[in-house]
């Protein structure tokens, strides 16, 4: 695929793989992305997934027009975009690696070797001259491993942005970007908002009219809406308003007030109520709603005096990616000692700027009367704030 005149798109697309990362769903597939930029010097940007070396170096080839690349940059060493940094070698004997020094000592770690004899180091500010085009360097650490850096290019205006801006799913499906990659973003470097924030900051710098991601599209119109998504998620902002109601239910009666609920916000005018039941939803999706929304109610009983285990691992989800700045409020059930609700505040009591609702719903067993009137008055509060 033509990107400009002198890049190209050389990277595959992943229909094999049920999770990525062994753990996030991928029904759409996945796409590992690969450059190559053809000037006087030829530099190929990043490899892919290991088990797309043929299609990968084919792609490569059907570019060069029988030349030999001068470079092979590396802007992020995690294996589906690494993998194939030794077999590229092996093939182009006279090319040389550019990336960051962490890189090179990850490089000794996957691969035997740092290429100490085949490399050029390079950090902040650093440029590469390909001939009419000119690669400017930055480091991006944490964004989301440690030896991270993406690179600008100044002719065609492009930013090859490593995993930043990157999203689930392969290049030749349509789909909504912004959903996926919200799931992406938020599963994989939501609990890197600061520097995800410094990122930007240098990226604010730049006249982008082009972003290069190591996942998903290339990004090549309407370039502030992707940037202006990403400054709200790495600010821990919500998108819209909307009220994100998640539950675990043993017997059916937690997740009966929950659907009580759920209709009373709907016919309080409710703008958004999104319901998952943690033990059978994509926990991903869960956790990408609940940081898209401003406020969420957390439902579940009591289970040897903590909470059912999908709550607990939810909640753990969100703490570990600095959930803040929403309004929360507790549903919880227990037929001799409720404790549900108690122990949710201690999981989040070190998230900022959380506002809990005065409203809660306690369940002794079954959904009684009085608790009707507690979810009449907790979705009133949930909509007037």
């Amino acid at each position: 695929m033509k990107i400009t005149n002198e890049i190209f798109y050389v990277g595959v697309n992943d229909h094999e793989s049920d999770l990525f990362e062994g753990q996030y769903i991928i029904p759409n597939g996945m796409a590992y992305n690969s450059y190559v930029i053809t000037d006087e010097k030829i530099a190929v940007m990043d490899t892919v997934d290991k088990n797309f070396t043929d299609e990968w170096l084919a792609n490569i080839k059907s570019v060069l027009n029988d030349r030999e690349p001068d470079y092979l940059v590396i802007h992020h060493m995690e294996p589906d975009h690494s993998a194939n940094i030794a077999a590229f070698m092996n093939i182009y004997k006279n090319t040389l690696i550019v990336s960051s020094l962490k890189a090179f000592t990850m490089m000794k770690n996957f691969f035997g070797t740092d290429y100490n004899d085949r490399r050029i180091v390079v950090s902040e500010n650093d440029t590469l001259e390909l001939g009419k085009h000119t690669l400017t360097f930055m480091t991006a650490p944490m964004v989301h491993w440690p030896e991270v850096i993406v690179s600008y290019d100044s002719t065609d205006k492009v930013l090859f942005s490593a995993d930043a801006f990157g999203k689930f799913g392969a290049i030749d499906t349509d789909e909504d970007w912004a959903c996926e990659a919200r799931r992406y973003y938020f599963g994989i470097v939501g609990k890197y908002g600061v520097q995800v924030q410094m990122l930007l900051k240098k990226a604010a710098k730049l006249d982008i009219d082009i972003i290069c991601p190591l996942h998903g599209p290339v990004l090549n119109e309407n370039i502030k809406y992707y940037i202006g998504l990403y400054n709200t998620w790495s600010s821990y902002e919500a998108e819209k308003d909307g009220i994100v109601i998640t539950y675990t239910s043993v017997y059916g009666n937690t997740e009966k007030a929950v659907k009580l609920l759920a209709e009373k916000l709907t016919e309080k005018g409710c703008p958004k109520a999104s319901v998952f039941d943690l033990a059978r939803c994509d926990m991903a999706e869960a956790v990408e709603d609940a940081f898209k929304y401003n406020k969420l109610v957390l439902a579940t009983t009591t289970y040897n005096g903590d909470v059912f285990p999908f709550m607990k691992e939810f909640i753990n989800h969100l703490t570990e990616k600095n959930y803040q700045n929403r309004t929360v409020a507790f549903i919880e059930n227990g037929s001799w000692a409720p404790t549900a609700a108690k122990v949710m505040a201690k999981m989040l009591e070190n998230s900022k700027n959380l506002i809990f609702a005065e409203n809660s719903v306690k369940i002794m067993s079954s959904v009684s009367d009085e608790n009707l009137a507690q979810i009449d008055a907790l979705a009133d509060e949930l909509l007037k704030n």
